[in-house]
């Protein structure tokens, strides 16, 4: 069947019974019955099969107005309506259908358009076929319909901008459906398929959840309830599970009272249930915390004037939680006494300020026991406008007293170590002058070179003096008189040169000046000369007339302050020449000297081939345990076996190697043969705890020493290295303080020499840490006859020990020294008067020949028989 709309223009007539239109000649289309369908309630219309009105009674008339007979029905219908009713007539034509049903909607001009519900069946007349349609109004069904839709498009946004998920479990109706917000939870697509058998879902429910779950809907099925709401964790399509919060109602029920349809909603809830999670673990926290720290809460209503407090706040002030009312004023009845003014106008300035305030009182124990109490508070008004203040007390006491304990140690530690400041002065004090005579010492001299070659100072001459026949005095008079001696030429030196000469010091009676830049520089020949003829004149002492004298070379300095040791030798050369000449006498270095210098040449040159033949050699002098007197080890000792001059002393060559580089060689080669000779003597048997070697400064500097030492397989703990008068320990170089931390990760002992005689300071024994020290034997000789001597020993024995620093003195030269020294603590004695230095053959050949023990003065000791 076609709908098409009239178009062919042609007349129509209309009966004058209402409600029967028909065209001319269609007077037998007219269905039986006509007066029976004018009367009916529902509007009727008999359509052909191009779609024109065959018939309609009063009532379609009225429904669709303008529909009559011999005009198209979809003339008088809404574009919508004509689609539905073309597709209600095609389902007959092409189903079979007895019956179709569409929803039509006439065209309107007038207010808006009436819904009609239509129903069509087939009617055949011979060939033609013909279709009925029936009409009832549905306006009222439409509208509210309509009401529904627009409700549950309101709910549904609703819904959806909660991220609720709606299920309907109608069980009677077999029907379970679950809304896409529903499914979207479980990252499941809004078109998925949900098996919402409880066997099949209960295997999505965590496991630890399940039988709550189940628990909760028995409850709802049985009719015990019938709103339901719990949480519980479910499988999301990822895999993780996450936390849903259910609820639902019960909104039909069967004969027996048990629901037969639920309805409800799902929300995640994995974020509320984290935020809880963390909630309650900080809340746990603050708890254990307050716990642990014991700190006291409290909140006071400022209007109300009353307070609460927790229960560590009631014990804090010493009363029992379990039997004191929170409203008791404590505060009040425990604040000291002396600290009530100041703290209760620390809490009005706080309370006037709003801001959060400290405070720090004491209170009053009802046991009489005094606490001290810190507060921090902050007030604030609540949500009911009433002004309040919250607080927290702790109990600092054990604070306080620790707080004075530490102050009190601190006033101690201060006190000692003022007292360690002024020890320390006289230390360095000490380390830099002369004990005897008070002027600076070769260390003192040396620090001044240092600053004149470093620009920091300047001088224009030096003078190197020494006495003549001063020998003479200390074996007629003693060594009391020559200390009033070298006191006495202090005093005169001091009181001759000028005010910005230095005066030092630098051996048992040398000195040396350091003449300041002068007006006139002439005038340092007459200057010592006059020191000269002072120190000529005879000296009273003890009834006594003291004569002696002195001699001193000069040797001007150009303005070249790299030349200052270079001056120092060369006043030294000077001071030579002038002994030479015959005492009493000064003599300035000039070209007539160089011959001097030649001869220091030939000794380099001689050093040189000396190495190269093997002529240095190592000796061995013993070392001995004070207390015991069993060998503690041997030092090493350089000599050089000259082919003309024999066996020569370090004192012949050691300045002339040092110049030319060369000591470094010789110590390499010393250690070497020392080394081997430790091994030969371990093989033999011949057990030496310990073998100390003398290390210049240079070889210190040597970058492949500890990689040398290294492949050579040092034994560690049995091997020492003295550190030479070279090396200046307040001022060692980075590089050499690393080179002596390796020497010591390899087991190497640091030992300092000549401690006492102004190269080595308390600084730099603090900063080198080194194992031992050795005492030089220009302090060891006096103490057998000078008690300040003996006393200054003694002190430099306990400042070694007191930094854990073993005591070596070398010069031993008699027994008494030996008996002496065993009595200030000394640790280890070398000298005369155990054994002189020796080669291996010699040093052998001791070992077998001594027979200890025996005794010194009543003393165990060891033989030295042979020694000397």
């Amino acid at each position: 069947m076609s709908l098409n709309h009239s178009t062919d223009g042609r007349d129509v007539t209309t009966s004058s019974n209402t409600g029967t239109r028909k065209p001319d000649g269609l007077a037998n289309s007219q269905p039986p019955g006509e007066a029976r369908l004018d009367g009916a309630p529902a509007g009727y219309c008999l359509l052909d099969g191009n779609g024109t009105i065959l018939y309609t009674n009063t009532r379609m008339t009225e429904l669709v107005p303008g529909a009559v007979a011999g005009l198209c029905l979809a003339d008088h219908l809404a574009a919508d309506s004509v689609t539905a009713l073309r597709q209600a007539i095609a389902a007959l034509d092409e189903t079979g259908a007895p019956i179709s049903h569409c929803e039509l909607r006439p065209r309107s001009t007038d207010g808006p358009s009436k819904w009609l519900q239509a129903s069509l069946s087939t009617e055949t007349n011979g060939p033609e076929r013909r279709y009925q349609l029936q009409a009832l109004p549905i306006d009222t069904l439409m509208r509210r319909l309509a009401v529904l839709q627009a409700n549950e498009r309101r709910w549904k946004y609703a819904l959806d901008s909660a991220h609720q998920g709606v299920w309907d479990h109608d069980f009677q109706a077999n029907d379970l459906f679950y809304s896409a917000t529903w499914k979207a939870l479980r990252g499941l697509p809004a078109d998925a398929t949900v098996n919402g058998e409880l066997e099949t879902w209960i295997e999505s429910v965590h496991p630890d959840d399940r039988a709550w779950v189940l628990e909760c809907i028995r409850r709802q099925d049985l009719g015990e309830v019938e709103f339901n709401v719990f949480e519980y964790r479910e499988r999301h399509a990822d895999g993780h599970y996450v936390w849903i919060e259910s609820r639902g109602a019960s909104v039909e029920w069967g004969p027996d009272g048990r629901p037969t349809r639920v309805i409800g909603t799902d929300t995640d809830i994995s974020d509320r249930k984290r935020d809880a999670a963390r909630l309650e673990e900080i809340s746990r926290r603050l708890r254990l915390a307050l716990d642990i720290s014991r700190i006291g809460v409290f909140e006071a209503n400022l209007d109300r004037g009353t307070a609460t407090r927790d229960a560590e706040l009631i014990r804090l002030y010493g009363f029992d939680p379990e039997t004191t009312d929170p409203m008791r004023p404590m505060f009040e009845e425990c604040l000291h006494p002396e600290d009530q003014a100041r703290t209760m106008r620390t809490i009005e300035e706080g309370l006037a300020s709003g801001e959060p305030f400290m405070n720090a009182f004491r209170i009053i124990r009802p046991d009489g026991e005094v606490r001290h109490i810190r507060s921090r508070c902050v007030s604030f008004v609540d949500s009911e406008g009433e002004r309040k203040l919250v607080g927290a007390n702790w109990d600092v006491t054990d604070d306080i007293n620790l707080r004075d304990e530490l102050e009190h140690a601190r006033k101690l530690a201060e006190a000692r170590n003022e007292e360690l400041e002024a020890a320390k002065a006289r230390i360095e004090y000490n380390a830099l002058h002369d004990h005897l005579t008070r002027l600076p010492n070769r260390r003192y001299l040396d620090q001044r070179l240092d600053d004149w070659m470093a620009g920091r100072a300047d001088y224009c001459a030096i003078v190197h003096i020494d006495l003549d026949r001063f020998k003479q005095i200390n074996d007629t008079l003693g060594h009391q008189a020559g200390d009033a001696m070298l006191t006495h030429t202090a005093q005169v030196l001091s009181e001759t040169v000028e005010p910005g000469d230095f005066v030092a010091r630098i051996g048992g009676d040398e000195f040396v000046i350091l003449c300041g830049r002068r007006d006139a520089p002439d005038d340092i020949g007459p200057m010592a000369n006059r020191i000269i003829d002072l120190l000529r004149r005879p000296v009273p002492y003890q009834g006594h007339l003291c004569r002696f004298g002195a001699s001193a070379g000069i040797a001007r300095v150009d303005g070249n302050a790299d030349d200052a040791r270079l001056s120092l030798m060369n006043a030294d050369i000077a001071l030579y020449r002038a002994k030479n000449l015959g005492r009493n006498r000064s003599e300035f270095f000039t070209t007539h000297l160089q011959t001097q210098i030649h001869h220091a040449k030939r000794t380099a040159d001689d050093i040189v081939s000396g190495i190269e033949d093997g002529e240095f050699v190592p000796f061995y002098q013993p070392q001995f345990d004070a207390a015991t007197l069993d060998l503690a080890g041997v030092e090493t000792l350089v000599r050089w076996r000259h082919p003309r001059l024999g066996l020569l002393t370090p004192d012949h060559f050691l300045k002339v190697a040092e110049d030319i580089d060369a000591l470094s060689t010789i110590d390499r080669t010393i250690a070497c043969q020392a080394l081997s000779d430790l091994a030969a003597w371990d093989a033999a048997g011949l057990r030496v705890p310990r073998l100390s070697l003398n290390v210049s400064s240079r070889r210190l500097r040597e970058p492949d020493l500890v990689e040398t030492l290294k492949e050579q397989g040092i034994p560690a703990g049995r091997i020492s290295f003295e550190l030479l008068e070279s090396i200046f320990l307040d001022e060692l170089e980075d590089g050499v303080s690393e080179t002596i931390g390796a020497l010591k990760a390899l087991g190497i002992d640091i030992e300092i020499d000549d401690f006492g005689t102004g190269h080595a300071s308390i600084i730099g024994l603090l900063k080198l840490s080194p194992a031992r020290l050795k005492i030089d034997r220009a302090l060891i000789k006096p103490i057998v006859d000078t008690p300040e001597q003996r006393k200054l020993v003694g002190s430099i024995i306990d400042i070694g020990h007191s930094l854990n620093v073993e005591v070596v003195a070398e010069g031993v030269e008699t027994l008494n020294h030996a008996v002496i020294l065993q009595d200030l603590g000394c640790n280890t004695l070398q000298g005369y008067a155990f054994a002189k230095p020796m080669d291996r053959q010699a040093f052998e050949a001791f070992a077998l020949a001594c027979n200890w023990p025996q005794t010194i003065s009543g003393r165990t000791s060891r033989s030295a028989s042979g020694s000397r």
